[in-house]
């Protein structure tokens, strides 16, 4: 049991991050710790794709030189500098073929959605800024109250404009 929790090691971070930063969103009534909230669970997400691309044994998808039966990746030393793509073609596709590489793919889109994330929760600080200038509070039930009195206030007074 303790043997396949270690080795899912990064799933249960992973799920432990999400529940912790959703369980911020719903339990908490303060728009910055939402935001804190919403950007825990975000990096959890991260960290799930990152942790599904990695490659048991895989190396990064970078080629230093190009393969060659002579070993001094200068090619076949045929004079010409085509003679590889002929000569040695199938050689260098099977050395190619049994190396292992790791997947970049989401490693580039998670670098993306960080710069996306990063953004948006600048967006919604500026947000809860005006927020805190407009109704002098950032706390949700707060805000919700100062609403509720206005639309009725505000009801009772285009009714009453409408009476005269």
């Amino acid at each position: 049991m303790l043997s396949d929790l270690l080795s899912h090691f990064n799933y249960v971070v992973v799920i432990l991050l999400m529940m912790t930063g959703l369980y911020v969103v719903f339990a908490s009534n303060n728009l910055i710790k939402k935001l804190v909230g919403l950007s825990v669970f975000q990096t959890s997400v991260f960290l799930l794709y990152i942790t599904m691309g990695k490659v048991k044994d895989g190396i990064p998808p970078i080629i230093e030189k190009s393969y060659d039966s002579h070993g001094d990746g200068h090619g076949g030393g045929h004079g010409d500098g085509h003679g590889d793509a002929v000569t040695h073609g199938a050689d260098a596709a099977v050395k190619t073929a049994e190396v292992l590489y790791s997947n970049p793919l989401p490693h580039v889109l998670i670098l993306t959605a960080i710069v996306v994330g990063v953004a948006t929760l600048a967006v919604g600080l500026a947000l809860v800024v005006r927020i805190r200038e407009v109704y002098g509070t950032i706390e949700e039930e707060e805000i919700d109250r100062l609403n509720y009195a206005f639309d009725i206030d505000g009801i009772e007074e285009a009714m009453e404009e409408d009476a005269l």
